[in-house]
């Protein structure tokens, strides 16, 4: 794949670029973080990590910006801040741990399968409503968790629940696209 800068540079891709970027600095103010100052300024952080992962296929659509490179780099940011997301809440959170699992099988089952298709030529194309909507799920429960550390042990148990339910489902639902897309390869073959 040969890049140009009008690629590097398009804004899908430097709004992606930005969410890689803000993954440290996210990282070293949750550890760091004394009050709940500290814990509102993280949840923007979070908030603002969100909205630039909808504008940037937003505006990747809407302007025919949609760039191979984009392909690439938006689903890694998005999967880099999720599991930086997960893995600092496991520091607060005892059964954190159980999201984490969850979080990582699907994104292992996602990865495995998508480089297997990628070598034998198909690829699933983009991330499917259900992935959407899980994934916002997760930024806005994720996001309270983090921005409202001392909430209520049963709210605290409910947002996690919510958030592994919809991991789940969008985990789930992803198995027939695989399928069919593995199918459809078969079928070219014969």
């Amino acid at each position: 794949m040969k890049l140009t800068t009008r690629e590097v540079l398009s804004v899908p891709n430097i709004l992606s670029y930005i969410r890689i970027l803000l993954i440290p600095v996210f990282i070293y103010l949750f550890f760091h973080a004394t009050d709940s100052r500290d814990y509102y300024v993280i949840g923007l952080i979070i908030l603002l990590s969100g909205l630039t992962d909808a504008l940037d296929g937003w505006i990747a659509r809407t302007f025919n910006q949609i760039t191979e490179l984009g392909k690439i780099v938006d689903p890694i940011a998005d999967k880099l801040t999720q599991t930086a997301i997960v893995a600092c809440l496991l520091f607060r959170y005892p059964y954190m741990w159980i999201l984490f699992i969850l979080f990582i099988l699907k994104e292992l089952f996602m990865g495995i399968n998508g480089l297997i298709l990628l070598k034998r030529g198909k690829k699933l194309d983009g991330a499917k409503w259900f992935g959407k909507v899980s994934t916002a799920v997760f930024y806005l429960a994720m996001g309270i968790l983090i921005t409202f550390p001392n909430l209520d042990t049963y709210l605290i148990t409910f947002l996690m629940i919510v958030t592994g339910i919809f991991l789940s489902i969008s985990f789930l639902m992803y198995i027939p696209e695989f399928l069919r897309l593995y199918e459809k390869k078969e079928d070219a073959v014969r």
